[in-house]
């Protein structure tokens, strides 16, 4: 199957709407950072919005303050999350794990 040709407004509106997903992540990653929310709830809103669901678990978990590569990377194979998985591919049971897993 062949790329479709796209026109310059149609690459300009794509390249925009990349940007502005891309921002949207790293806001919700950066409020997660400044503890505005909790992980919990950071999961619970990229789960219901389509642009924030494709946030990787590793990012979401190393923006939490005290948890760097080799925690996140604990917490996952404990949870048996693969390394490149997204919001969007987790089941029930892990979500359950990763909320229990920073509840204060």
């Amino acid at each position: 199957m062949a790329i479709p040709t796209l026109s310059p407004e149609q690459l300009q509106a794509a390249r925009e709407a990349a940007t502005q997903a891309r921002r949207a992540r790293a806001e919700l990653k950066e409020k997660v950072r400044a503890g505005t929310l909790t992980l919990g709830q950071a999961l619970d809103i990229a789960a219901k919005d389509d642009v924030l669901a494709h946030v990787k678990v590793v990012d979401l978990l190393k923006a939490m303050p005290r948890v760097g590569d080799k925690r996140a990377a604990e917490i996952m194979e404990r949870l048996e999350i693969a390394s490149n998985r997204r919001v969007r591919g987790l089941g029930r049971h892990q979500v359950a794990g990763l909320k229990a897993e920073f509840e204060q």
